[in-house]
């Protein structure tokens, strides 16, 4: 199956899965893919992703977290995912124009041409980039 925006796709399967309370997902292997869940790792949003060899495409196995809220019920530790690039319009911004997401209680994730990182890191590094999505 060919997907036309595979970012687009690894937020929704992410926001479909943590709101159906799946403790794991499964999606297709692409390096941008990686990069974002790695940022997604690294700032506590997912518990972990792998890489599973397989043919003809190598898939990612993703583990979501999710904190203990009211009684039983289980909170997801992303609360919104939001798509801001998008193929059929590109949103750009300069190092000091990439916002802050919910007042820095989220992040978005730029791609810059130092490689995929958070906001604050670009605007630290004085780079500006291509804001693929906000997450909080």
């Amino acid at each position: 199956m060919i997907i036309s925006d595979p970012i687009g796709d690894l937020l929704t399967r992410i926001r479909n899965a943590s709101r159906a309370n799946h403790d794991t997902l499964e999606l297709p292997d692409s390096k941008i893919k990686r990069e974002v869940l790695r940022i997604l790792q690294a700032e506590g949003f997912i518990k972990s992703y792998e890489v599973i060899p397989d043919a003809p495409q190598n898939r990612i196995k993703v583990a979501l977290r999710y904190s203990q809220g009211q009684g039983q019920r289980r909170e997801s530790a992303i609360t919104e995912l939001k798509r801001v690039s998008k193929p059929g319009l590109r949103v750009y911004a300069g190092a000091d124009e990439i916002p802050n997401v919910r007042r820095g209680l989220g992040i978005s994730i730029v791609t810059t041409s130092q490689g995929v990182m958070t906001g604050r890191q670009a605007r630290r590094m004085g780079i500006g980039g291509e804001i693929l999505a906000y997450i909080y």
